[in-house]
């Protein structure tokens, strides 16, 4: 039985937990480590599973490490788990955007380490979460790293890690995108004369359809776009209008612009670890 243990009971690690509990994990096999007292609570109340105050105490003997905190939190942990590391040797995953494998094994040491990005989806079970790995990482560690994130989402393994901030700019920070593209239909709606309650649902329904024929039919999105798009109908000229106004450049800059600050938070920890 693989024995894991989560830094910080935050919304990722706790999807994690019940993402993994129902695919059949006991729950004495996992235990977590949350300063909070109300949390720790919640999470033994909800799951089953140990919770503690202190870091150390929840790695004793764990196969799995599981680091769910923000990048900023790292420097403030690693002193307390270094050791009890160093001495266990466990896989150790990291789920801090930004944070790269060099920084990861410069603070906890030469261990066998996967950097992923999951994004919050995940909470529902809908995740998408790329991996990358270090080359102390064993084939049957690269498929334990695999399972707990599948519990939550697809997965897919990068081979560079220099794309992981273009996977932080799509995934990660993606579905706050999507949020603003739905705001934004919502808003013209409201705007041509719709009530609010009725162009949220519309848009949301509408969204919610367009996404599952993306993942359930297979095909392109560029084919889907061309068979709802009649000649001079509609939903060319929108589409014309969009166009016209560089929705293209738009994302391309604000994919971008993500990558650049991820790579930017990697540069400050640097500064301050």
């Amino acid at each position: 039985m693989t024995r894991l243990a989560f830094i910080g009971g935050g919304n990722m690690a706790r999807s994690l937990i019940g993402g993994l509990l129902k695919t059949g994990v006991p729950t004495g096999a996992i235990r977590v480590a949350e300063p909070q007292a109300g949390a720790r609570e919640a999470l033994g109340r909800e799951f089953g599973v140990a919770a503690y105050a202190e870091n150390p105490l929840a790695v004793a003997d764990a196969d799995v490490v599981v680091l769910a905190v923000k990048p900023q939190v790292m420097p403030a942990i690693r002193d307390g788990l270094r050791d009890a590391l160093q001495r266990q040797r466990p896989l150790l995953i990291s789920i801090a955007a930004g944070v790269r494998l060099d920084q990861l094994e410069r603070w906890f040491g030469a261990l066998p380490i996967v950097r992923c990005m999951p994004n919050t989806p995940a909470l529902i079970g809908a995740g998408a979460t790329g991996l990358v790995a270090n080359a102390r990482v064993s084939p049957p560690q690269r498929a334990q790293a695999q399972h707990i994130l599948d519990a939550v989402g697809l997965t897919r393994w990068i081979d560079d890690e220099r794309l992981m901030d273009t996977v932080t700019a799509l995934s990660g920070s993606g579905p706050a995108y999507f949020f603003a593209l739905v705001e934004a239909l919502e808003d013209a709606a409201v705007a041509q004369g719709l009530p609010r309650e009725t162009a949220r649902a519309l848009a949301v329904q509408t969204c919610l359809g367009a996404g599952r024929m993306l993942s359930e039919g297979g095909e392109a999105p560029g084919e889907l776009r061309r068979r709802v798009t009649s000649p001079n109908g509609t939903t060319q000229a929108a589409l014309e209008s969009f166009a016209a106004d560089g929705l293209g450049r738009i994302v391309a800059r604000a994919v971008a612009a993500a990558a650049r600050r991820g790579e930017e938070l990697a540069a400050e920890l640097d500064k301050t670890a």
